[in-house]
């Protein structure tokens, strides 16, 4: 299965049909929406209810709290963000993915992501989409990993996903924790010890 076929999937499954798939969809809208035009702490089930043209009860029913309505949103808006750049070398790529989500932690989706994150109670729904968010992510990310296995630039036993998580931590660890300085400067250094970190296996 292709990866935009996976991703279809993996929505379908998420999603179920009928009048429920377009509450869904209206609601997601609704909020999409907001967040675009306010950010991401105006979001309001009732402005939410009013604008997707359904009862408040039924986004109570099916979120719980205006938390996990949120993340739930943000999760599926950003499973096809950060395509992965072919740049032609590791650290380059690297660099470039690195720069990508930066950029998108710093946009209202992203930011309101990031925002949304350490409020929601976990739930069928929220662990389903938290699952299905950072799966695509990690299998998106890993071409970078073995485009460079396939130019020689890594041994072909690398872990791809731990390789993607030494990249990604520091950036996730600056938004939410030390708010610390987050450039192209602290992309590219991230870019030159994940490939550090990992060369050692190649080499042994």
């Amino acid at each position: 299965m292709g990866r935009m076929a996976h991703i279809e999937e993996t929505a379908r499954r998420r999603r179920p049909g009928g009048r429920a798939a377009r509450v869904i969809e209206a609601v997601h809208r609704a909020v999409l929406d907001v967040v675009a035009e306010d950010g991401v702490d105006k979001v309001g089930i009732p402005d939410i209810s009013r604008r997707a043209g359904v009862q408040d009860t039924s986004i109570y029913r099916r979120w719980g709290t205006r938390e996990n309505l949120i993340l739930d949103v943000l999760l599926a808006a950003s499973e096809r963000t950060l395509t992965p750049a072919d740049t032609g070398t590791l650290h380059g790529d690297l660099t470039a993915f690195a720069t990508a989500l930066i950029d998108y932690l710093a946009a209202p989706l992203g930011h309101g992501l990031l925002r949304a994150l350490p409020f929601a109670t976990e739930s069928a729904e929220i662990a389903e989409a938290r699952k299905a968010f950072w799966d695509t992510r990690y299998r998106a990310a890993s071409v970078l990993i073995s485009r460079a296995v396939d130019r020689g630039e890594l041994a072909p036993d690398v872990d791809a996903r731990f390789a993607i998580e030494l990249l990604i931590a520091p950036i996730h660890f600056r938004n939410l924790l030390t708010w610390e300085r987050i450039d192209a400067e602290f992309a590219d250094k991230l870019a030159t010890y994940v490939i550090r970190a990992l060369r050692p296996a190649a080499d042994g």
